[in-house]
């Protein structure tokens, strides 16, 4: 999974600092937590523990909400990405294709040259 970003866009601005419209833009992390970056005149940086936390602080009451740039991603399940078709074949060893046995070891064990 990768991180999710998203831009903080404010309707109504009820301290007068950071104007309306998409003022910060961020990312939410896999673990959860947060960076977010302001816009605007005083540009800075903040790293939050979860997005709760920063709308708790900057959603001025409904004001301000969460746009997401991409939609949310779920991790694939496994048997939708091969079907009921594949099947999973244990490991076999390398057979030399004619049948014949080989004179010799082959791969590093046949590579003295690197001992």
């Amino acid at each position: 999974m990768r991180p999710r970003t998203f831009e903080l866009v404010r309707y109504h601005d009820l301290s007068g600092v950071s104007g309306t419209g998409v003022v910060a833009e961020g990312c939410v992390f896999t673990d959860g937590s947060v960076a977010l970056r302001w816009r605007g005149n005083n540009p800075a940086t903040a790293v939050w523990p979860d997005l709760e936390s920063v709308l708790a602080v900057h959603g001025h009451h409904g004001a301000t909400e969460v746009r997401w740039l991409e939609p949310e991603r779920s991790e694939p399940d496994i048997d939708q990405l091969f079907g009921t078709s594949h099947t999973v074949r244990p490991p076999t060893g390398i057979a030399d294709p004619s049948g014949l046995p080989t004179p010799h070891p082959r791969g590093w064990a046949a590579a003295r040259h690197l001992r």
